[in-house]
């Protein structure tokens, strides 16, 4: 399946996800604005009987708007009373039952005068007894009229609401773990074809290595084939050394890439000892030095670190700064300037690796010390490689518990920062 098929059916599918998602959302919050005004006539008419059970115990006239809401879940009811708590709470849970609101609320008597809070209390529909059982006053009880009203607060409408939506609840978890597979298949698509991008062009990069010793091992074979070769003994030993030397770059090549690729940071063998990273970073810039300056560049060491001493392996950190001079070499077309600095931050030693050359793309760079990840060149193969440099000096560089880090930027450079513990 190519990119751009796999793209359009990525778009497609969220496309798709996006408006079932906003679908979802819509009735969701439509189901919900329907039972939160169920919820407040249901309460609004609850009220409005406890007022009106008020106004005919006690012979009043009716009141033109008992019940005011006053806040998503607070409710005033207007009765020019003073009632007493016990017979508040007993009228108002018996209508609240009616009405099948048993959960739990707050009540208080408010002077009208003042809206000073007179008296408060918690009503728990799981307890059977009161929050007021010391009243004497009867359902028969008259009140002093002294300009009372009182109020309900729901403290947890938004969840009672949620709850009575346990259909919406449901379906809005089943789309929420459809996203989450739906995200997970995606990332696994993307990964299969990153994998098999690398594979081709590592096959790519393979049969481009291998061709031209194979090559050479032919033609050399060929001309040992004719019958006049045995009587020009000089270019029979020629051909013979080129098909000795060929084969053996081949088998170098073959281990290699083995070794390599079945390397992780638990299966190395480290020999740990004092290392000097100063020492063999001045070395490896004198190994590149000759062949930097043939191509009109430079390559320089800048050793500012005091303390350039760490625990490892001499020969695996030596083959790790060998790994990224070369990488600076082959990635640097012209006047190339490389640049080798040491230094100390706080407990750690820093070592920068700087070039001028061709850089890499953003959208590359979190991939570059992948196992056989080589950034696409199309059908170019002028660097040679099988993606496995930068591999090693990261599982080296994990095996020592180092990092290492990369900052590039297309057409301008890259810079590679290992940081390791130094040796106190």
């Amino acid at each position: 399946m190519s990119r751009k098929t796999i793209i359009i059916v990525i778009l497609l599918a969220i496309f798709s996800l996006a408006v079932i998602i906003a679908g979802q959302v819509f009735w969701v919050r439509k189901a919900y604005g329907i039972q939160e005004r169920q919820f407040n006539d249901n309460v609004i008419n609850a009220l409005s009987n406890v007022v009106e059970q008020i106004l005919v115990m006690n012979n009043d006239s009716a009141i033109t708007e008992p019940v005011l809401q006053k806040e998503s879940n607070f409710y005033v009811a207007n009765i020019n009373e003073t009632p007493s708590p016990f017979l508040l709470e007993t009228l108002i849970k018996e209508q609240f039952e009616r009405y099948n609101l048993t959960e739990d609320f707050e009540y208080g008597i408010y002077d009208c005068f003042t809206d000073s809070v007179v008296f408060s209390s918690r009503v728990n529909f799981g307890q059977d007894d009161l929050i007021v059982q010391h009243e004497t006053v009867t359902i028969t009880s008259k009140f002093e009229p002294d300009g009372h009203y009182f109020a309900v607060l729901f403290p947890n409408k938004t969840a009672i609401i949620l709850k009575q939506l346990d259909f919406w609840m449901y379906s809005s978890f089943v789309i929420f773990l459809i996203v989450v597979f739906f995200s997970y298949t995606i990332a696994v698509i993307l990964k299969q074809k990153r994998l098999s991008e690398v594979k081709t062009d590592f096959i790519n990069n393979m049969t481009h290595e291998l061709k031209t010793p194979i090559s050479t091992i032919s033609l050399s074979a060929e001309a040992l084939s004719k019958p006049d070769i045995l009587d020009q003994k000089e270019r029979f030993k020629q051909y013979v050394s080129i098909i000795k030397n060929e084969n053996q770059r081949l088998r170098s090549q073959v281990d290699k890439v083995l070794q390599i690729a079945t390397l992780t940071p638990r299966k190395v063998n480290i020999r740990f000892e004092q290392v000097d990273m100063n020492a063999i970073v001045q070395r490896a810039v004198e190994t590149f030095k000759v062949n930097i300056e043939e191509r009109g560049g430079t390559i320089e060491a800048v050793t500012n670190a005091q303390n350039a001493v760490v625990s490892g392996d001499v020969v695996h950190l030596t083959n790790v700064v060998y790994n990224l001079l070369d990488n600076a070499r082959k990635y640097t077309e012209v006047d190339p300037k490389i640049i080798v600095k040491t230094e100390n931050k706080g407990s750690e030693l820093l070592i920068h690796v700087k070039d001028n050359g061709v850089g890499i793309e953003k959208n590359h760079l979190r991939m570059i010390f992948d196992k056989f990840y080589r950034v696409p060149t199309g059908d170019l193969h002028n660097i040679k490689g099988f993606g496995l440099g930068l591999f090693y000096v990261n599982t080296i560089l994990k095996a020592h518990k180092a990092k290492i880090n990369v900052e590039s930027k297309k057409g301008v450079g890259t810079t590679f920062t290992m940081s390791f513990k130094t040796s106190v």
